[in-house]
């Protein structure tokens, strides 16, 4: 039987931490079930988006066909595509991301069964036909009648930390410098060998100041701290250069410790040092020691004035080497669920030094502060109200999860000193990361549910012309 599998979903956080588990456990499951299917994915607009999800998307090998967020409404309305898809007579559509009645109009144009991953809420639920929900606590909010249609499939994100790959970058960086120096590596491990993931380590001429001697300490004595100032101007402008600040500061005390930036896949290693360039971005100002140039040599890097050099990592996803992270400074978005769910301690970093700069927030008021002409406007008016309205508000998801801090979650004029002291602090102290490792895992979802969502899209297909 053939079938179509139609996925509806949008921004960016939703591609990598919903539709890319998904996906890999649909094709898992519908092979395990001989069920020859197609796997559309169709994007509908997003505040957050960057433009490039189409493209992400289509870089997902278990996905045949794509559609673009700006044919969306052409699509929702008269349920043709802009390449005039075909469709086949049975098929179902699995929410993603986006709006949940997106799902309900799509699915009665097509005539196909519908699920519906709910993260937090369900709706519509007269009209759907299958919930996965994340938590019990989203079901107990349905009227019992409907109860049957629901599913507790655990979190989606969670699945992070089942995708890691089993090498290990720490023991890669330690083997690659043995091997610069010619010391001997016999009976060293092989883990990652022939994953095509590039080492961390540059050569010796461009060695790290202060890190001559990194080769001979012992693996769990590397210290490796993420830097992820996001992917988009909006927190940019302000994440990257605030990022390179704490980096020179923490460098100086613990020349030991090392950085690297996990490049966003929307992003190219140009337009993110950009960020870093005194000419191209006029927050620089605002943080002592924040300029960096980009190098773009195999193992590409910034480099600050004072030799510091920041890794730039561009395979995705980056589990693995985030896993070996011992800390990471980190904007908010999908990002801090990413971490939360590889119990990845972290700092959450909120700048608004310069009022009209940061433009990231979610829903009316992200769409606010980036209209046109006077977006500006709204953005200073809405950082200064959260400045002194949004007091005790959580931003961060493991926060959100938990319903109080977990990880710190600086907000405001971000002083890059004093997150650095607080760095120090943290890895001078590796029982307090510890903690905090220990109580994300506390939080974080059930794994599996890409595995359930799998198996409730197939139910479905059985159930059709039954």
């Amino acid at each position: 039987m053939a079938v179509d599998i139609l996925i509806l979903s949008n921004g960016p956080g939703e591609l990598a931490t919903w539709v890319r588990p998904a996906l890999q456990a649909l094709r898992q499951q519908l092979g395990n079930s001989g069920t020859q299917a197609r796997i559309s994915v169709v994007l509908s607009p997003c505040p957050h988006a960057t433009g490039k999800e189409a493209q992400i998307a289509s870089s997902y090998p278990e996905v045949d066909r794509v559609q673009g967020p700006e044919h969306f409404f052409p699509f929702l309305l008269s349920g043709k595509t802009a390449k005039n898809w075909d469709w086949y007579n049975r098929g179902v559509v699995l929410f993603l991301g986006g709006d949940q009645f997106f799902t309900v109009i799509i699915g009665k144009r097509l005539k196909y069964r519908t699920v519906i991953y709910a993260e937090w809420d369900a709706r519509w639920y007269r009209w759907i036909d299958k919930f996965a929900a994340m938590k019990p606590e989203v079901v107990a909010k349905v009227p019992q009648k409907y109860a049957s249609k629901f599913t507790v499939v655990g979190d989606l994100i969670a699945e992070v930390s089942n995708r890691k790959s089993s090498g290990s970058i720490a023991h890669e960086m330690t083997e690659n410098r043995a091997i610069e120096t010619g010391a001997d590596t016999e009976g060293a491990g092989t883990e990652g060998a022939g994953t095509g993931a590039p080492p961390l380590q540059k050569p010796r001429s461009q060695a790290m100041p202060g890190n001559a001697d990194l080769e001979a300490l012992p693996r769990d004595r590397i210290e490796l701290i993420g830097l992820l100032p996001g992917s988009k101007a909006a927190k940019l402008a302000l994440g990257v250069p605030l990022c390179v600040s704490i980096a020179h500061a923490i460098h100086r005390i613990r020349p030991q410790t090392r950085f690297v930036i996990p490049v966003a896949p929307t992003l190219d290693l140009q337009t993110l040092a950009n960020f870093a360039d005194r000419k191209q971005n006029p927050c620089l100002h605002l943080f002592e020691n924040a300029s960096a140039e980009l190098h773009l040599t195999e193992k590409p890097f910034l480099q600050t004035p004072n030799k510091l050099q920041i890794e730039l990592w561009t395979q995705t996803p980056a589990y693995e080497l985030l896993s070996q992270c011992s800390l990471c400074l980190t904007t908010v978005g999908a990002n801090t669920a990413e971490l939360g769910s590889l119990a990845i301690p972290m700092i959450v970093l909120i700048p608004t030094q310069q009022l009209d700069a940061m433009k990231a927030w979610d829903g009316l008021p992200g769409l606010l502060a980036n209209l046109p002409l006077v977006g500006s406007v709204f953005a200073t008016a809405i950082n200064w109200a959260i400045l002194q309205l949004g007091k005790g508000k959580l931003y961060a998801w493991p926060n959100i999860w938990a319903g109080e801090e977990i990880v710190p979650e600086l907000i405001g004029k971000i002083e890059p000193e004093a997150v650095a002291a607080r760095a120090i602090d943290y890895l001078s102290h590796p029982e307090k990361l510890a903690q905090m490792g220990d109580r994300l895992r506390s939080v974080r979802g059930e794994s599996g549910a890409a595995k359930k969502i799998a198996e409730l899209v197939c139910e479905e297909i059985d159930s059709i012309g039954n």
